[in-house]
C-alpha cells in the first residue's frame, strides 16, 4: 500500500504530464531514479539522478522552453536517445507546451515533415537550441483530455502521422502499476527508444513505482548482458528482436539469475524464446544456493494510438509448461473485442481511457480507425477467448492471400526459425497475377551457420501446408529495422524487384 499511496500522491486526481517529476520528487525524494551509461558513439553522456534532482532539472529545462515557445505550442524534441529525452518532454509539458518526441532514427526528411506538420517553431536537437532561460511560469491548468504530446508513427508504410495523446493517456497508463516488492527494491535495465510509446511509458512506469532504471542509450547485446550480470538487475525491458540478439550474444553462458521479471512489448514474442529467458532468471536467490525457480515473463500489448499497453500476457514460473498462456488479459479500464465469431480470427478493437484524440490534421485517417463510440480499430488480428481475453494472431497487413487461402506471416516465420541455422525470418506477400499474392521470405542466419535457399525451402515444405510454403527465400546478413527493432518489411520488397 505504501507504494500505491505514493503513486496517488505523485499523480494526484488531475493528471498533468508536466507536473509528474515534481510529484514524484515529493513521493520519493533523494532515492535514485536513473543511472545512464555513456555512449560516446552516439554523443550521449553518462547521467545519474535522484527523483529530487530530476525535478530540478525538469524545472530548469521548462524555464528555457517557456522562453522560446508559448502555451499550447508544439515543441519538437529531437535529441539523441536517452533519459534526458524524457526529461525534455516532461519539461515541454511543464512549460505549457505540447511535447513532440522525434525518433533519432528518422531520416532528416521525416524530421522536417514532422516539424512542418505540427507547426513547431522550437526544435530541440541539442542544448544549443534551448533559448536563454527565464523564471519558470506558474503551472498552466489542464484538463485530463487536453493533448499533452504528439507521438509520430514510425512511417514504415507512409508519411509519419502525429498521434494526439492526452494527459490522461500518458499519466493514466502508469496508475495502478504494482511490481512485486522483490523487483521494486532492485533495478531494471532498459535500452529502449524514448520517442517510442513503449519506451516512454516504461521509463515513466518504473519511476512511478520507485524502481531505478539503468539505461543503455543504444542497444548493444553484450553491453546489456554485462549490465544485467554485473549489476545483478532484477528486471529487463526489451522487444523480441532484442531477446533474439541477447541469445545470439551468449545469454545462456551468463549468470542472469538475478532477473525476476522479463518484459517484452512492441511485437509478438515467440513462446519458446520467452520460456528460454524464464529459465535464465529465477524466482528468488538463496544463500549458498543461488537462483531458485524461474522468472516471470510479461508481454504487453499496446500501440501508440492507445497511449501504451492495454493488455498483458503473463508466463508464470513453471506454469507456462503446463498450461496455455496464449491469452492476453485487458488492463483495468480497457475493453477488447474481436470482429469475428469465437474461435475465428478477426480484427482486434480496443476502447479505453488512453485512446488517442485522433491523428493531427488528418480527420479522414482518424475516422478510418476511430469510431464515434470510442472503439479503435487496431489493425491487429486476434481470436476471442473467455472472460474478455484474446489470443493475438499478428498484423492484418501480415495476412497473405494466396490462391484464396489466408497465410499468416507469423506462422511461416516461426516455422522457418525452427531451422538450426536461422536466427530470424521475415515473411511477406508480393503481388501475383494468378494467385493474388505469393509468399516470400527473407532470412537472417546465425553467425557461423550456413543454409542454402533450397535447403530452407525444403525445410519449410516438411512443416507447412503447400499454400503456406514460401515460393522464394532470400538469405541476408541484416534486416532493416525501426527504432523498436521491428523489421521494416516494406524495404524487403526491393530484394524481389
Amino acid at each position: 500500500m505504501e507504494v500505491l499511496d505514493r503513486i496517488g500522491l505523485a499523480l494526484g486526481r488531475d493528471p498533468h504530464l508536466g507536473t509528474v517529476a515534481d510529484r514524484l520528487a515529493v513521493a520519493f525524494g533523494d532515492r535514485p531514479l536513473v543511472e545512464q551509461a555513456a555512449d560516446d558513439r552516439e554523443g550521449v553522456p553518462a547521467l545519474r539522478l535522484t527523483y529530487r534532482q530530476a525535478s530540478v532539472e525538469v524545472g530548469r529545462l521548462a524555464a528555457s522552453i517557456a522562453a522560446g515557445a508559448g502555451a499550447g505550442e508544439p515543441v519538437v524534441v529531437a535529441v539523441p536517445n536517452g533519459y534526458r529525452f524524457l526529461l525534455l518532454c516532461l519539461a515541454a509539458s511543464r512549460a505549457g507546451c505540447v511535447a513532440v518526441p522525434v525518433n533519432p532514427q528518422m531520416t532528416e526528411s521525416e524530421v522536417e515533415h514532422v516539424i512542418a506538420d505540427c507547426g513547431a517553431t522550437l526544435v530541440i536537437r541539442s542544448d544549443a537550441d534551448l533559448p536563454r532561460r527565464r523564471g519558470l511560469p506558474p503551472v498552466t491548468p489542464v484538463r485530463p483530455d487536453d493533448v499533452a504530446a504528439l507521438f509520430y508513427t514510425s512511417g514504415t508504410t507512409g508519411r509519419p502521422k502525429g498521434v494526439r495523446l492526452t494527459h490522461r493517456a500518458l499519466t493514466g497508463s502508469i496508475r495502478g502499476v504494482g511490481l512485486p516488492r522483490w523487483v521494486r527494491t532492485d533495478e531494471a535495465v532498459l535500452s529502449l527508444p524514448t520517442a517510442h510509446i513503449y519506451g516512454f511509458i516504461s521509463y515513466l512506469g518504473l519511476a512511478a513505482v520507485g524502481v531505478p532504471a539503468f539505461v543503455i542509450p543504444r542497444f548493444r547485446p553484450v553491453e546489456v548482458l554485462d549490465a544485467i550480470e554485473q549489476r545483478r538487475a532484477s528486471a529487463f525491458f526489451g522487444v523480441p528482436a532484442m531477446y533474439r540478439l541477447l541469445l545470439e550474444a551468449g545469454a545462456e553462458r551468463r549468470d542472469l539469475s538475478s532477473v525476476r521479471l522479463w518484459v517484452s512489448g512492441a511485437d509478438a514474442m515467440p513462446a519458446d524464446l520467452a520460456r528460454t529467458f524464464q529459465r535464465f532468471g529465477a524466482t528468488m536467490s538463496l544463500p549458498l544456493v543461488g537462483g531458485v525457480g524461474e522468472a516471470v515473463f510479461a508481454e504487453g500489448y499496446g500501440m501508440v494510438e492507445l497511449g501504451g499497453a492495454v493488455a498483458i500476457k503473463l508466463h508464470p514460473p513453471l506454469a507456462s509448461r503446463l498450461l496455455d498462456v496464449g491469452m492476453g488479459v485487458p488492463l483495468p479500464g480497457w475493453q477488447l473485442k474481436v470482429d469475428a465469431p469465437r474461435g475465428e480470427v478477426g480484427e482486434l478493437l480496443v476502447r479505453g481511457p488512453g485512446t488517442m484524440r485522433g491523428y493531427h490534421g488528418a480527420p479522414e485517417a482518424t475516422a478510418a480507425v476511430l469510431h464515434e463510440d470510442g472503439w479503435l480499430r487496431t489493425g491487429d488480428l486476434a481470436r476471442r477467448g473467455a472472460l474478455g481475453t484474446v489470443a493475438f494472431a499478428g498484423r492484418a497487413k501480415d495476412v497473405i492471400k494466396n490462391g484464396g487461402y489466408s497465410v499468416y506471416a507469423i506462422e511461416v516465420e516461426r516455422a522457418l526459425e525452427e531451422h538450426e541455422a536461422v536466427a530470424e525470418a521475415a515473411v511477406l506477400g508480393l503481388p501475383d497475377e494468378r494467385k493474388g499474392e505469393r509468399v516470400v521470405a527473407v532470412v537472417r542466419l546465425l553467425e557461423g551457420r550456413s543454409a542454402s535457399e533450397d535447403e530452407l525451402l525444403a525445410f519449410a515444405r516438411e512443416r507447412l501446408s503447400t499454400y503456406k510454403v514460401p515460393q522464394e527465400v532470400k538469405v541476408v546478413e541484416g534486416l532493416p529495422r525501426t527504432g523498436t527493432e521491428k523489421v521494416q518489411k516494406a524495404k524487403l520488397r526491393e530484394l524481389f524487384a
